[in-house]
């Protein structure tokens, strides 16, 4: 008895902008969906690994690369960084394919430097790439894709902004704050259609500029790249979450907390006091930001403190 084997995902009649897809993981996502039948605007403005400069080389090979295989691709150099840049990217889409569907905001760039010596124009550079790009692209498409009932966003974070790295403050607070622009993005969207996770990515691309990868796993862009894509096709079934996705390991990262101990009233001493209940995380609590893990939170609290108060009036 032969076994049924499902038949591929595929993008057709979707339209896609993928930032930073000049080179490396980007340039591996505007392939795969295009194989599949998407028509990617390859959006990347060809500047150093530090941001400076433009070259729109590196858009442009893609695209020909993209339609010497068959598929549909076009070239963006605009800059993630200001609103009309945003508003270009999306335009393009607009423009030359009716339409967007899905955007995977992967633009990045790095410098570094100890949080001692760090100065404002390197920590606001990245932060402009990472985070306010991200913010400017979903800004000018999330309209439009809860006006079509339809969206798929995939924001990129890192391991360095769930876990933080040495030299690298700017990169690190802007990768954490991806991940409270998608929970807003994904409960925002929920009920319009719109799903929105993070993707939490690591390849030898040009972003390990510097590290001696000599004794790493296998760690192309081919294995991020089809998390990606399942995060942005129509059977996306979550919104709202981070996937890792790290030399062939896929899995889930979450926000937990401990259970937390609650009295109705604290002394400095009490909370030393307590510390070791208070840090105890061997029952986690999650509460996943959709369908409703702020005011999850809240209650619980809430339903704690009120507990608490009746047991101290009946103790008094």
């Amino acid at each position: 008895m032969s076994e049924t084997v499902a038949p591929p995902l595929r993008f057709d009649n979707r339209v896609a902008v993928v930032t930073g897809a000049g080179r490396g993981l980007g340039r591996a996502y505007a392939h795969l969906l295009t194989e599949r039948g998407a028509k990617v605007v390859v959006n990347d403005v060809g500047g150093g690994l530090d941001g400076t400069g433009v070259d729109a080389g590196p858009a442009q090979q893609v695209v020909g690369e993209i339609t010497a295989a068959g598929g549909t691709a076009v070239a963006s150099t605009a800059t993630v960084t200001t609103r009309d840049g945003a508003h270009d990217i999306v335009a393009t889409a607009l423009e030359h394919f009716g339409g967007i569907d899905v955007v995977i905001h992967n633009a990045g760039n790095v410098r570094h430097a100890s949080l001692k010596e760090m100065n404002d124009e390197d920590f606001d550079a990245v932060l402009d790439v990472h985070l306010r790009g991200a913010f400017n692209v979903v800004r000018q498409a999330f309209p439009l894709m809860c006006s079509a009932g339809y969206g798929r966003i995939v924001l990129t974070s890192s391991i360095g902004g769930l876990y933080g790295n040495h030299n690298v403050a700017n990169y690190a607070a802007a990768k954490a704050g991806v991940i409270g622009l998608a929970n807003v993005a994904a409960l925002e969207g929920a009920a319009e259609g719109v799903r929105c996770n993070v993707i939490v990515p690591a390849a030898v691309t040009r972003m390990a500029d510097g590290i001696d990868t000599s004794s790493y796993p296998p760690m192309g862009p081919e294995l991020v790249a089809p998390v990606v894509g399942w995060l942005a096709h129509e059977s996306c079934s979550v919104t709202g979450e981070l996937f890792i996705a790290l030399a062939g390991r896929v899995a889930r990262a979450v926000i937990a907390e401990s259970p937390g101990v609650c009295w109705p009233a604290w002394t400095i001493e009490d909370v030393g006091s307590h510390l070791d209940a208070i840090r105890y995380v061997d029952a986690p609590l999650i509460f996943p930001a959709v369908p409703n893990g702020h005011n999850e939170h809240i209650r619980y609290s809430f339903e704690l403190a009120h507990r608490c108060t009746d047991q101290g009036a009946l103790n008094g």
